[in-house]
C-alpha cells in the first residue's frame, strides 16, 4: 500500500497539466517532467528510441489513465529520429518562439521548429494530441500535425506530397513509406520505388487539393479539400461505435493499419489494414519466403536451406556463378512466387510455357531463379540477384525454379559395376582370320596413337602461342585479367616516372593503350587472396568502377593495372588550388552520386557481397570528362557500413575542400550546419557558386553516413536515392554523439514513452 502511495505521489510530481506553455518553459531529460494536455489524454516528454537505451527523443504519446502505461503509444516524434545523449539535455520553448531540442554534451541544438520569425507568444498541447505554437494566443503558426512521423490521429490531415515513414530499428531510413500522390491516390511503397498497395479510387483527371484524414468515427478518407467531400474511403470494423481513442499507423512490417482502443480487453485492436494478406507486403520477410502456419499467422522461412552450405547461414539463392564449378540443376518449387529485392526488379518474358521459362533461366548465366505464372497472361519472371523474397501458399498456381550448384560426386552411382573377368581357353590351332583381325586392329591403334600425338603437339603449341599473345593483347581476350611481372610494370610506367596520384602512375601497354598503375601495400592482403580477388574483380563491369586490366603479384610487391583516367585523383584536385577550380559544384555532386552508385553495385548487384574497404579521395580517379572512376575496390575485408562511413567522410571532403588523411569528421561542419550557417562550410574555391538545396541534402546524408552508431547508417541504395532526390532525408543527430561520454544510468532516469 505504501508503494502504491509513493507511485501516485511521483506521478503527480512528474506530470503537470499546462493549458498554456509559456516562453522559456523547459523539459529536461533527467527530471522526467512532461507537458500534458488539458484533458490529460496526451503528454509530451522524453523517451528511449527502440534499441537505444542511452539515447532520448522527444515526442507525444497517449497519457489517459484508462490506458496502461505499457500501452501508451508514441504518436509524434520531433525530427523523426533525432535524439540526445545526456541527462542535462532539454527541450525548450525559447524566448524568441522556437521549440529547440538541445544536446548538452555537444553544446548545440539538434532540432528546432524554425519559428523565430513568427512572433510566437505561447504553445499548447491540445486535447486532440496536436502541439501548436500560437501568435497572440490565437493564431496557429506551427503545429505537430503538419510534420507526421508514422502515425495519423483523428482529424490530422496528410496533404499531397507528404508521407508517413515506418519506424526502423536497423537503419536511418525505413524501407516502407505511405505517399499521397498528386493523382489523388494513397500508395504504400518499399524503398520509394516499389508500389505494392494503392487506394482503389480512380486517378484524378484535374489537379485538385487532396488530403487524407482519419475521422473520429473510424473512417480513413481522401477528401477534396476545396469541396470538402470524400473521393475515397475505407472504414474500420467498429465504424460509428463509441471509441475514445483511434489512430492510423504505418507499422514496421510495412502494413498500414487503423487501431482502436478496446477498454474491456485493454489492448489496441487493429480494425482495418491496407494489405489483408501480410505476405503480399513487398519484402515482408526480407530475403526469406513468407507463408502462413496452422494458426493463420505469417511466418518467414528459407526453402533454400537444404542447398546452402553450413558456413553460409543467410537465406540467399544458392547459385553463385564464380563458385559454381560442378554445373547446376534447376530445383522445382510448387505454389511459390519469388521476386528479387536487391535490386528490386525482375526481367519479364511473356507468352511462353513453364518448361521454356525454366530453360531460359538455365541458359542465362546471370539468372539465379525464375517464377512462372499463368492467370490468362503467361509470364516468366527471371531473378538476376541472390537476394530474393517471396510468398508460398497452396492457393498459388505459380511455379518457381531455383538454380542450385551441384556438389562434386565422389562415386557416380549410374556407372555399372565392373564385369567379372572372362576365362580364356588356350588353343594350339592357328586362327587365320583372328590373326588378320588382330594385326589390323594393332595397326589402326598405332596410327591412331601417332595421330593423337601429332594433334596434341599442335594444340599444345597453339595454346602456348595464344597464352603468349594474351599476355600482351587485350583484344585476344577481352574479358581476361592479364598478369604482369615487376619488370613489365616498370617498363610500362617508364620506371614509375609519371605520377598521377597517390601511388598511381601513368603507364603504356605494348599496344600503346594508356593505363593507370596503382601500387598497393603488400602486407594488406596475402598473395593467394590477392590473386583470387584480382581475378574476380576483373569480371566486374560498372561505368563508375575503373576496369581492372591486369595485376602484378611478384617479389613481395602488388600492382593493379586499371583503365586510364586522364585527370588523376580527386585528392590531387582538392589539395591543388589550380586544379580544384575544375571541381565545380556540379562535378562534386555528380562525383558523390557516381561513387554511391558504384558502392551500391558492389554491395548489392554482384553475385556476392563485395566491399571496398579503403574508400578515400585518393582512389577516386577522374576520366576525360571528369567522370568518377573508383579503384582499389574488392580487396578490403569489411562490412557495408564501413564503406558507408568512408563515403560520408569523402563527401565532406568534396564539399569543404578540406581533406583529412584520417577521415576525422569535423565537428565544426556539423555545428555550422545545425546553427544555420551551412554555406560557410563550402569550399571557398567555388566562390559561392553552389545550390543551397543540394547542399542541404548532401550534408544531411553525409552526417547520417558517419554516425558513430552503425545501426543508424543508411544503405548505399538509400544514399543513391537521396542524392538523386527521390528519397527525402531527415535532419541527422550529431554523428559524433556516442563518441562522447554517455550519461550514467540514463536508461533508468527517463520514463520511456516507447511501446515494445
Amino acid at each position: 500500500m505504501l508503494q502504491l502511495l509513493l507511485l501516485s505521489l511521483s506521478l503527480l510530481f512528474f506530470q503537470f497539466v499546462v493549458s498554456e506553455i509559456q516562453l522559456g518553459s523547459k523539459l529536461v531529460v533527467g527530471e522526467n517532467t512532461l507537458w500534458v494536455s488539458n484533458n490529460g489524454d496526451f503528454a509530451l516528454g522524453f523517451f528511449n528510441p527502440p534499441g537505444l537505451p542511452n539515447r532520448f527523443s522527444i515526442g507525444i504519446r497517449f497519457n489517459s489513465d484508462s490506458i496502461p502505461s505499457d500501452q501508451r503509444k508514441v504518436v509524434w516524434v520531433a525530427g523523426a529520429v533525432v535524439y540526445v545523449t545526456d541527462n542535462s539535455s532539454y527541450f525548450e520553448l525559447t524566448s524568441n518562439g522556437e521549440l529547440v531540442l538541445f544536446d548538452s554534451s555537444l553544446g548545440v541544438p539538434v532540432w528546432n521548429s524554425k519559428t523565430n520569425r513568427f512572433s510566437v507568444s505561447s504553445a499548447l498541447l491540445r486535447d486532440d494530441g496536436n502541439l501548436v505554437l500560437l501568435k497572440d494566443r490565437e493564431e496557429i503558426v506551427w503545429q505537430s500535425f503538419d510534420t507526421p512521423a508514422d502515425t495519423l490521429l483523428p482529424n490530422q490531415k496528410l496533404p499531397s506530397f507528404e508521407m508517413l515513414r515506418a519506424a526502423s530499428e536497423n537503419s536511418r531510413s525505413s524501407y516502407y513509406s505511405l505517399h499521397l500522390e498528386d493523382s489523388g491516390r494513397l500508395q504504400l511503397r518499399w524503398e520509394s520505388n516499389i508500389t505494392f498497395w494503392s487506394s482503389g479510387n480512380e486517378a484524378l483527371k484535374k489537379k485538385k487539393k487532396i488530403g487524407a484524414v482519419l475521422t473520429s468515427e473510424g473512417a480513413l478518407l481522401l477528401e477534396d479539400q476545396d469541396l470538402m467531400r470524400p473521393i475515397w474511403s475505407v472504414f474500420g470494423e467498429d465504424h460509428n461505435d463509441t471509441v475514445k481513442f483511434r489512430f492510423v499507423r504505418l507499422d514496421r512490417d510495412g502494413n498500414l493499419r487503423m487501431y482502436s482502443w478496446n477498454e474491456d480487453s485493454e489492448i489496441w485492436k487493429p480494425v482495418w489494414q491496407a494489405v489483408e494478406n501480410q505476405c503480399r507486403v513487398f519484402a515482408t520477410c526480407g530475403s526469406q519466403v513468407c507463408s502462413f502456419n496452422s494458426s493463420g499467422s505469417s511466418v518467414c522461412t528459407c526453402p533454400f536451406n537444404a542447398f546452402v552450405s553450413l558456413s553460409d547461414p543467410k537465406c540467399l539463392v544458392p547459385y553463385q556463378k564464380p563458385t559454381c564449378k560442378s554445373g547446376f540443376s534447376m530445383v522445382k518449387f510448387k505454389n511459390l512466387e519469388l521476386y528479387g529485392i536487391y535490386p528490386a526488379n525482375d526481367s519479364v518474358v511473356s507468352g511462353i510455357s513453364s518448361l521454356r521459362c525454366k530453360k531460359v533461366c538455365s541458359d542465362d548465366s546471370a539468372c539465379t531463379a525464375v517464377t512462372y505464372t499463368n492467370d490468362g497472361n503467361p509470364q516468366c519472371r527471371m531473378k538476376l540477384t541472390r537476394y530474393i523474397s517471396g510468398y508460398s501458399d497452396p492457393s498459388l498456381s505459380s511455379l518457381s525454379y531455383v538454380k542450385t550448384c551441384l556438389d562434386p560426386i565422389a562415386v557416380n552411382p549410374n556407372v555399372s559395376k565392373e564385369s567379372p573377368p572372362v576365362t580364356v581357353t588356350k588353343s594350339h590351332s592357328i586362327c587365320l582370320p583372328c590373326l588378320i583381325g588382330a594385326t589390323s586392329t594393332t595397326l589402326v591403334l598405332f596410327l591412331g596413337f601417332q595421330l593423337g600425338v601429332v594433334v596434341y603437339i599442335y594444340q599444345r603449341k597453339k595454346q602456348l602461342a595464344k597464352k603468349k599473345a594474351d599476355r600482351f593483347s587485350k583484344a585476344a581476350n577481352p574479358k581476361g585479367v592479364m598478369i604482369f611481372s615487376v619488370d613489365e610494370i616498370k617498363a610500362m610506367t617508364d620506371n614509375f616516372d609519371h605520377n598521377i596520384g597517390p601511388g598511381i602512375f601513368k603507364g603504356v601497354m605494348p599496344e600503346n593503350e594508356l593505363v593507370a598503375v596503382k601500387e598497393m601495400e603488400a602486407t594488406l592482403i596475402e598473395e593467394r587472396k590477392f590473386r583470387s580477388s584480382a581475378s574476380k574483380i576483373g569480371t566486374m563491369h560498372h561505368k563508375n568502377l575503373a576496369k581492372l586490366e591486369g595485376y602484378c603479384c611478384e617479389l613481395g610487391r602488388r600492382f593493379l593495372v586499371y583503365e586510364y583516367a586522364k585527370n588523376g585523383s580527386i585528392l590531387d584536385h582538392i589539395v591543388d588550388p589550380l586544379r580544384s577550380k575544375k571541381l565545380t559544384w556540379r562535378i562534386r555532386t555528380e562525383t558523390c552520386l557516381s561513387v554511391a552508385k558504384a558502392l551500391c553495385y558492389l554491395h548489392t548487384e554482384c553475385r556476392e557481397f563485395v566491399s571496398h574497404g579503403n574508400l578515400n579521395c585518393g582512389n577516386i580517379l577522374l576520366g576525360e570528362d571528369l567522370e568518377a572512376k573508383l579503384t582499389e575496390y574488392g580487396f578490403g575485408l569489411c562490412a557495408a557500413n564501413k564503406d558507408v562511413e568512408d563515403f560520408g567522410k569523402t563527401v565532406l571532403a568534396l564539399v569543404t575542400g578540406r581533406y583529412e588523411p584520417e577521415g576525422v569528421v569535423s565537428e565544426w561542419v556539423y555545428r555550422e550546419w545545425i546553427e544555420g550557417r551551412k554555406e560557410t562550410v563550402v569550399d571557398k574555391m567555388l566562390e559561392g557558386d553552389f545550390d543551397v538545396e543540394e547542399l542541404e541534402r548532401v550534408l544531411r546524408i553525409s552526417f547520417w553516413c558517419v554516425q558513430a552508431d552503425e545501426r543508424l547508417r543508411p544503405s548505399m541504395g538509400e544514399v543513391v536515392k537521396v542524392l538523386e532526390g527521390t528519397l527525402s532525408v531527415d535532419p541527422p543527430p550529431p554523428p559524433f554523439a556516442c563518441a562522447r561520454s554517455s550519461p550514467t544510468n540514463s536508461s533508468e532516469s527517463s520514463q520511456s514513452l516507447y511501446e515494445p
